[in-house]
């Protein structure tokens, strides 16, 4: 009987954990739109196992295409947001960014931005690159 509740209280911390990304999310789509980007997709994950997921991806007013990452910590005990996101996730990011050019005949120029949510939204244009 145990282990049935520890796995119900795990899914339910899941399930709030799940919650407060979609929530950093809205937050950080609410404050680019209002900057002039357009949303084009949400949540876009590559198929199979191992791929990469993309927050946002959104059109910049001078037609650019940035592919967004959100990240939200509660405090910046351990760095902070910003330093969550490490150079493995980076290549996944990039490689998902990847899968997603290979469906527009034209891909127009690109770059990789950041919203923290801690504290506030701070949004870091061009925090990395696909090199």
């Amino acid at each position: 009987m145990g282990f049935l509740r520890k796995t119900a209280l795990a899914a339910t911390a899941a399930l709030t954990t799940r919650q407060q990304g979609n929530e950093a999310e809205d937050w950080a789509l609410a404050h680019l739109e209002a900057a002039g980007l357009r949303l084009l997709e949400r949540n876009y994950r590559t198929p199979g196992r191992g791929g990469g997921e993309i927050d946002l991806i959104l059109r910049d007013c001078d037609g650019t295409l940035v592919f967004v990452e959100v990240r939200r910590r509660g405090s910046a005990a351990f760095g902070g947001a910003g330093a969550s996101i490490q150079p493995a996730k980076q290549r996944r990011i990039v490689f998902a960014a990847r899968h997603y050019l290979l469906r527009l005949r034209s891909p127009p120029p690109c770059r990789f931005d950041v919203v923290l949510v801690q504290d506030g939204i701070e949004w870091l244009q061009g925090a990395f690159d696909a090199g």
